[in-house]
This record gives structure tokens, sequence and C-alpha cells, in this order.
């Protein structure tokens, strides 16, 4: 059972983050995400600058027009890091694309009714489901693991249109619970695969999955007391290695083909590579700039060209393309959404890099980023409830 408070503050989460001061060393050869002040939006990104030496990364200064904190209030504590994941990168080969998708998977939040006086929803689970990428037949729905009570609006692919990643809650109020599915040649979700101790402490604040590309390990952003985290996780055996700053917020991440690093969208910062062989834990300092920006219209989404050369991400209802290196973007698609959407787009590109879908108002949106066109289809639920919200996609 959840309470209407917790329900009313998870809908804020997603919107928010509130961070503290991160004061951890930065780590050697790796350019740093800039202070806030300086991450603007240059029509041409400047070049990468020289490595620095090591030196200690200060915490940046608040952002120009942003309250500063009062010299009272205690800074926020770091939250305990795990290290158990020897190492981070995902080392398998991709599993390879076979052309245009034929199915996407929908990751429904559960429907909260709250009965006449009271102050605790009824909530009715809303299983994810697989469907036809063409049309947005409702295929099938995905079996939830034992232990897990209702999906959670999180939904991540590898490029084979096979393997699928989503989350779900069970146990303690408010644990979310990670678990891969893998689909037949008919698009049949096969018997789930949990992933062991995924859910300890993990709000399920931040809709941010992402699956390597040999399907062997995820990441994803979460809040937690003090700032964000970026944790990777080992689906086997649940091992995981966690990256944490004081005030980065991050919106989007994406792991390159070869899996050593990850894109990561930081709507107060900008684009940013974080090197999953970097030492340490401050997020900040593992992670190198691709493209400052910084206001309105916010970075959201991001994901790597299949060739790993290039960022694809969403800026406003804007898609855009830059270098992974940095270099000068150039814009592949402009979205027409209605004028009551969210000023971000959260997307999924295709394991062939060649098709972007977003959903809306129940609909699955397709971008053909070849030439910027876009179709929609609605999304079947055959015999299911219908979710309370749009629902996130993957394929």
């Amino acid at each position: 059972m959840f309470t209407r408070a917790v329900l009313v503050m998870t809908g804020a989460l997603v919107l928010t983050l509130v961070g503290g001061c991160g004061n951890v060393p930065a780590r050697e050869h790796v350019p740093a995400f800039p202070p806030d002040a300086a991450a603007t939006r240059p029509a041409v990104p400047p070049s990468l600058p020289p490595s620095p030496p090591p030196t200690a990364l200060s915490p940046p200064p608040s952002p120009v027009g942003e309250l500063a904190r009062s010299s009272l209030a205690p800074a926020p504590s770091r939250p305990d890091l795990a290290s158990s994941l020897a190492v981070a990168m995902a080392t398998a080969a991709p599993l390879a694309a076979s052309g245009p998708p034929r199915f996407f998977v929908s990751a429904w939040t559960p429907i909260a009714r709250f009965p006449e006086r009271s102050k605790t929803a009824i909530l009715t689970p809303v299983p994810p489901s697989v469907h036809d990428a063409g049309t947005g037949r409702f295929i099938a729905a995905v079996p939830l693991p034992p232990g897990v009570e209702s999906s959670w609006k999180l939904a991540a692919a590898a490029p084979d249109n096979r393997t699928f990643l989503l989350s779900g809650t069970g146990g303690r109020e408010g644990d979310v619970r990670f678990f891969r599915v893998r689909l037949d040649e008919e698009g049949r979700p096969g018997t789930p695969e949990p992933v062991p101790e995924s859910g300890r402490g993990v709000s399920g604040g931040l809709p941010v999955l992402a699956m390597s590309h040999d399907g062997t390990r995820f990441a994803f952003a979460d809040m937690v007391a003090g700032g964000t985290i970026v944790r990777v996780v080992e689906i086997a055996t649940g091992a995981r290695r966690d990256w944490f700053s004081g005030d980065m917020r991050v919106s989007g991440l994406s792991w390159a083909p070869d899996g050593r690093r990850i894109a990561v969208a930081a709507p107060n910062r900008g684009l940013g590579v974080l090197d999953l062989a970097a030492t340490g834990s401050d997020l900040v300092a593992a992670t190198r700039l691709v493209r400052p920006m910084r206001g309105l219209p916010p970075v959201e989404s991001v994901a790597y060209t299949p060739d790993g050369g290039s960022l694809v991400y969403s800026v406003g209802h804007d898609i855009e393309r830059v270098p992974a290196d940095g270099g000068d973007a150039v814009v592949l698609a402009r979205l027409s959404l209605p004028k009551s959407t969210s000023l971000t787009v959260r997307f999924a590109l295709d394991g062939t890099g060649r098709h972007l879908l977003h959903t809306h108002d129940r609909r699955l949106h397709r971008v053909d980023l070849r030439d910027g066109s876009t179709d929609s289809v609605p999304i079947g639920t055959g015999d299911l409830p219908p979710g309370g919200q749009t629902p996130d996609a993957a394929w």
C-alpha cells in the first residue's frame, strides 16, 4: 500500500533533484565537468582542453539565479558507495542488431486509486508488455519475477531487440527491483531473470536506465541523500560500482558499444562521457565534458550511435547529434508536439541507430533519423488495464 504522500513525493522526485556539495578528490587525466556558471551552451562547442594535472576538485559555485545555501545549514553527508564490482566495463561482444526493430516493450506505473476519505491508495498492478513495433499491437504481458508485485516506469534494451531490462516494486514500500527478460522470435517473453540484491537503497524516483550492448550489465541514476548516484550493476551477480555527485543532476545514460564508457546527460551541465576505468567514486571528476549546455531548453536523453563515434541527444523537442569526442552539433529532427507536453523528450534509439522512439498520450512516436519524418501508433493494452500514465518504452 502506498500513501498519497509517498506517491506525490515520488512524482516530485522525477522532476527535480536537490543536491548537496560533494568534495571528492579529482582523478588524473580525465577532464571534469566545469562548474555550472561556466556551463553555457555555445553554438559551436569548444575543443577539449588538454588533460590537467591531478588536483582536488572544489565544489562548484551555485548557479547564477539560484539561491545560495545558508551558511548555517550543514552540508548533506556523502552516502555509502558500493565497489563490489571490480571491473565496471562490459567486455563481451555486443549483441548484433538484426535490422529495424520488430518489437518494443512498454513499462507502466501501477494505477493508484484513493477511496473516498482515505489517504491510502489502492494500487492496481500493470505489468510490462510487448508490442509490435509497426502497429503498436499488444503481443504479451511480461511476467514478473517472484517478489515483484508490480512493474515500474523503467525500461532499457540491448541492440538485438530481444533482450530487455525492466524494473518492478516489491518488498519494502518504495523498493525497486530489476530483472532481465528475453523475447523469442515471435516476441513472446521468457522467464524473467531477477538481478540479485538490485533494489537495496533504490528510490525509483529517476526514470534513468541503460543496458550494456552485450546485455550483461546495466547502469542507472538515482537520488540519494545529498545528491545523485550513478550505478553500474552486473546482472548475473548484482555486484555494483557507484559514482556520486553532490550537485550534478542526471537525466539520461547510454553505454558505448565497446562497454568502456557511458554517456551522461546532465541538465545543469551538458553532455559528458563517464570513463568506467577511472578510479575513485567522484562522478564529476570521472566524466569528460563533450558539449556544455545550461538553461532552457534542457538536455534530457542521450544515446551512442552504433559505431560509438557520436552521441544523439534531445534538447527540448529537438534531436541533435554531436561527435563523442566533441565538435559541431547538427539537428537531426525537430519534433512537433502539443504545447501541453513536457519541455523535454525521453527517447530510445534502436540497434541500427536509424530509428528513435518516444511516447506521449499513450501513443508510440517513431522518428526516422535519416529524414526526420515521424509517425505514431496507439500503444495497445490487450486485456490489461491501461496504466495510470503514458509508459516509458524501449526497443
